[in-house]
C-alpha cells in the first residue's frame, strides 16, 4: 500500500516526535516501506545549528537514534529554506515530490486560536497535497 513514508521533524521539539514516528515505523514495518525523516533549515545560523551542514549532521544523528529505538530505519534529508516561518509548507511539498513519497506522517499539536486564522503546516500539507497525510497528536 505504502512504500515511502515522509516524516517532517522539528529538531527544536524532538520529544513530540515520538507519537508519529512509532505510528511511521509501524506503518512502514507493515508494508514494508522506506522511511524518511525531513528537517527544514535556513542557511543563517539558527538555535539548532549554525551550518545547515550541521543541521544535517544533527538531523542525521536524530534519524540514527530513532532507527536504533524502534529497530527500522529512519534515512534523513536535510531542506534549507530562505524562511521556514513563511515558506515551510512550500519546502515540505517539494519534499514530498523530490522523495517521491506516497504517505506523510506527521505530527501537530491542539489546534488553538491561530489555527482558526492560519492552517496548520499539517493542515495545509493534508489540504494541499495529491499524497495521503497521517496527522499524529
Amino acid at each position: 500500500m505504502f512504500t515511502k513514508i515522509m516524516i517532517p521533524v522539528d529538531l527544536g521539539h524532538t520529544e513530540q516526535m515520538d507519537k508519529a514516528l512509532s505510528v511511521a515505523a509501524d506503518l512502514a514495518s507493515k508494508y514494508g516501506a522506506e522511511l524518511h525523516i525531513v528537517g527544514v533549515t535556513q542557511s543563517s545560523p539558527t538555535q539548532i545549528a549554525r551550518t545547515p551542514d550541521l543541521f544535517a549532521q544533527k538531523l542525521a544523528a536524530f534519524a540514527a537514534e530513532r532507527s536504533s529505538a524502534t529497530g527500522m530505519t529512519f534515512a534523513s534529508h536535510c531542506e534549507i529554506s530562505h524562511d521556514p516561518s513563511i515558506d515551510l509548507d512550500d519546502v515540505l511539498m517539494r519534499a514530498i515530490g523530490k522523495l517521491g513519497a506516497d504517505l506523510v506522517v506527521m505530527a501537530s499539536h491542539v489546534p488553538g486560536f491561530a489555527e482558526h486564522l492560519f492552517a496548520s503546516n499539517a493542515g495545509y500539507l493534508a489540504s494541499h497535497s495529491k499524497t495521503s497525510v497521517f496527522i499524529v497528536r
